[in-house]
């Protein structure tokens, strides 16, 4: 994929749009491998991502001024990043590691295309995880009182490390609404999501209490409005009455790292789109 590119744009939707965008690669002669697009009835938007390539050079500036005067023409927010560029990501953890630790394997071995320069948790239980991984551990722990000052704390690193990306493996503090908007659509969370729902303290143990038949997790952007995020995956697995509580968390966690390395990769291969409440995923 030397010299492949990303296209992801969205706009309000009309007729014409597709037409320009491929005629700009067709006149420069770039070739498109894939190209995924959605108009939206409701919102009446337009939300594309191309994948071309490759370029005669790394460089994409040739084709920046075909794109702006595109915007201009369709109020349109577009960005064009090389395949290989991968995203700097944060991850948060509390005292719960199978979703970071899922997330460090795929990574390092090339299953999760990003780059993870640091990891921060309220607790230090996986400072010697991200040691043997070669990464940054920052231990910040947080109270009613500190957190203002941790939440401080978080912004410098992200911007200290360029992250673009923040996820919270099980990270059990919920962040301000002042972080949530200084990273608006930039941060991913996973929980579990049962049916029925089951909230508080031991999630699991209540959903043996009832007898559920299916677990499953949710993996969203944060908003302001806890849990309540425009959702990016979900997934659910089958269960019954043999087992225990621990074989359900046991279940329950391997469903949230499924989810959760998922919505990461998409993000990383740029097809998760916001939507309003919602999302597009191509």
């Amino acid at each position: 994929m030397a010299n492949d590119h990303f296209l992801t744009l969205s706009c309000p939707d009309k007729p014409g749009i597709v037409h320009a965008v491929t005629g700009v690669f067709a006149g420069e002669k770039v070739n498109i491998i894939d190209l995924q697009q959605f108009s939206d009835p409701v919102t009446e938007k337009f939300f594309m991502r191309v994948h071309f390539g490759p370029t005669p050079t790394e460089s994409t500036e040739y084709l920046r001024p075909h794109f702006a005067a595109l915007a201009g023409d369709y109020d349109m927010t577009y960005d064009i990043r090389p395949v290989a560029q991968k995203p700097k990501v944060l991850i948060m953890v509390s005292k719960i590691g199978h979703c970071l630790n899922d997330l460090l394997f795929r990574a390092k071995t090339g299953q999760l295309p990003i780059e993870i320069p640091l990891i921060v948790s309220n607790h230090p239980d996986f400072a010697p995880l991200a040691a043997s991984y070669g990464i940054e551990f920052r231990h910040l722990p947080v109270t009613k009182d500190t957190k203002a000052a941790q939440e401080g704390q978080i912004l410098d690193l992200i911007k200290e490390h360029q992250v673009e990306l923040v996820v919270l493996a099980r990270y059990m503090q919920v962040l301000s609404p002042t972080l949530c908007e200084a990273m608006s659509g930039k941060i991913i969370n996973i929980h579990h999501s049962f049916l029925p729902s089951f909230k508080g303290a031991k999630p699991y143990h209540q959903a043996y209490d009832r007898g559920v038949k299916i677990i499953g997790a949710t993996a969203h952007f944060v908003t302001a409005d806890l849990d309540e995020g425009p959702i990016i995956e979900q997934r659910v697995a089958r269960v019954d009455h043999s087992l225990s509580p621990k074989a359900l968390v046991d279940e329950g966690s391997n469903v949230e790292s499924q989810v959760l390395a998922a919505a990461v990769k998409w993000y990383a291969e740029r097809r998760v789109f916001l939507n309003g409440t919602r999302t597009v995923v191509f």
